[in-house]
Order: structure tokens, then sequence, then C-alpha cells
């Protein structure tokens, strides 16, 4: 079995994905042609190159555009099921996907209608392309107190079936100024039962991992890549094995690694840390999960052993019930 094969093969779970940023060329022409005048180009070639990232305030600026295309319940099941079937493709069986609830709040699709939306999808993701469907909700940071609360209040009164996280995201350099505010609402969140999976370390300092971990419980965090500037907090992953959701393609599309090869994954695993690895934003990085285990192992060297590790790691610090862990953890032994 070639090494492409033997990837391709691999059960894979994906940790960290967003709804929006899942949504493939195709799907996001027909709904620009759909709702013309929303700035988003209708030609192929002009969207791929709408999706030329100069830094993180433009990516978000391109992904709130491509948001904005969502208008509809159908929209949002749409997305969920088209992720569903890019997964199926490349072995992938599970995935948590991150669901900015809050964005759709503003374009006035009601709560109700979003949730029903997400439960059909999950239901038609598994039936139909066997894959598990898990979300989680995150608030968009940069929207502060608002946008925390009617997160918060999504989650808890009228969440879909399948919620199993609270999450953060958005731009890090704006998110001290509501600090209290996010803590109030990851108390509650946890207390109703919801892990707390924010991001932290993508676009700032050390000193935001401190504070997803302990101003907001965090269980796992996304990106976490500048943890390597504090050796004492390089010391506290490695030894509680905190689980970090790295996505190499990501960081080097938004301008936070310069170049794929300086990318720090290779001493993320020297030092010891728990790593799994996620697409993030796969059509609008032109990567996919597949396509990071091929940078693992092309770019940094990472042999069929290591690889497999890998994939365990995703399946050990996701949410899936034991049984399912147990069994996806045996498939990948027995791919071994």
């Amino acid at each position: 079995m070639s090494l492409d094969d033997f990837i391709d093969a691999l059960p894979k779970v994906e940790l960290h994905v967003h709804l929006i940023g899942s949504a493939s060329v195709p799907t996001v022409l027909e709904l620009a042609r759909r709702h013309p005048g929303s700035g988003v180009p209708t030609d192929e070639a002009a969207l791929r190159a709408f999706y030329t990232f100069r830094d993180f305030p433009h990516f978000a600026q391109v992904y709130g555009a491509v948001n904005a295309l969502v208008r509809e319940p159908e929209d949002i099941a749409t997305l969920v099921t088209g992720l569903a079937r890019d997964l199926a493709g490349q072995g992938g069986r599970y995935a948590e996907l991150q669901v900015t609830s809050y964005a759709h709040h503003v374009m006035g699709i009601p709560r109700r209608e979003v949730t029903r939306a997400l439960d059909l999808a999950a239901r038609e993701a598994l039936d139909e392309h066997g894959v598990e469907i898990a979300y989680i909700f995150d608030i968009p940071g940069e929207f502060g107190e608002e946008a925390a609360k009617i997160t918060l209040d999504h989650a808890l009164q009228e969440p879909p079936a399948a919620l199993v996280g609270f999450g953060l995201g958005g731009i890090e350099q704006r998110r001290p100024a509501y600090r209290d505010a996010f803590r109030d609402a990851f108390a509650a969140a946890r207390a109703a039962g919801l892990h707390s999976v924010p991001h932290g370390g993508e676009m700032t300092g050390p000193e935001t991992v401190w504070e997803v971990i302990e101003g907001l419980g965090a269980e796992r965090i996304g990106h976490g890549i500048a943890c390597l500037a504090d050796p004492r907090l390089v010391a506290y992953l490695r030894e509680t094995q905190l689980p970090l959701d790295v996505c190499p393609t990501s960081n080097v599309a938004t301008g936070q690694v310069a170049r794929i090869e300086d990318h720090p994954l290779p001493r993320l695993l020297e030092e010891g840390l728990f790593v799994t690895l996620n697409s993030d934003d796969p059509p609008m990085f032109a990567t996919t999960l597949a396509g990071e285990y091929r940078v693992a192992a092309r770019v940094f060297g990472l042999g069929r052993a290591e690889l497999a590790q890998l994939a365990r790691n995703a399946v050990t610090a996701s949410y899936l019930a034991g049984e399912r862990k147990r069994a996806l953890l045996a498939e990948i032994d027995a791919l071994v």
C-alpha cells in the first residue's frame, strides 16, 4: 500500500472545522449566484482569487462575506451534508463542527430554525454518508458581550441534539475588552455540561493560551501554536496532555506562519505535546483533512506510525461515546 493509499484509508476524525469555512467552491458559487450583490464572486477563478488572504483580518472579512450568503435554514443543512460528503470521500468518520450561531442570528434566521436544520443535517450526514456529526457553538470574539450572550442563550435554550461543546474564535487581539463576559459565558456553558473548546494562541502570544486555560477552563485548544514561546506553558501542556487542535495549512493561509516548512508542528511533537491534525476552513485554504496528513508526511517527514498516532489522538480527544472511540481505535490499529 502506498503512503497516499494509507492516508486515504486511515480512519479520521475532524475536531476543528467551521461550518461556513467548510463550504466547497461549487456550493459558494451556487449561493453567490442565488444571492447576487453580496460581493462574493460568481466566477470560479475569481472566487479562488478571492480566497487568497493577505492576513487574518482579511480572512475574517472574506469569511463574513461568505457567511452572508447563508440566509435560509436549508443553506445551513446543505453546508453540513456537504462537509459530510467531503469527509466520507477521504476516510472521515466523525466531525465536531464549529457553528457560529450568532452569525445566523445576524442574518435573521430564527434560532429554532437553525437548530432544526442542524438536527436534520446530522441525521442525513450519518444516513447518507456514514459520517457522524457533533456541534460546537463558538462565539465570534470580536463581537463581544452581545455575541457571547446570544450564543450562550441558543446553546442552553434551544440546542441541537448533537451539541457537545462551547467555543470562542475570531480575532484574538479584540478579546481582552470582553474577558469577563467570555468567562461568564463559558462558566454557564460548562455548568450545563458542554465541553470548553476555545481557540487560543493562533494569532497572539502565550498569554491567550493561558487565558483560555485559566479563565475559560479549556479542555481542548484550537491551534495553540503560540505556546512554544513560553517554556512554562509548554511544560504545563506536556504534563497535562491538554490537546491542541493544530491546522498547519490554515496558519500559513492566514499569515500566522510564513511558509509551511516553518510551521511548528514538528516541534510541538518533539516537545511531547498532545496534537491533533485538522483542516479548519478547508476549501478556503485549498486543503482537506487528508491533505493535512499528506503535509505532515511530505513536508515534515512523518511516517505511517506517526500519522496513525495523530489519527488516534483525534479519536481520543473527541467527544465520541466510549464504544465508538474503541471501535475507531481498533480500525486504526488494524490498518497499521
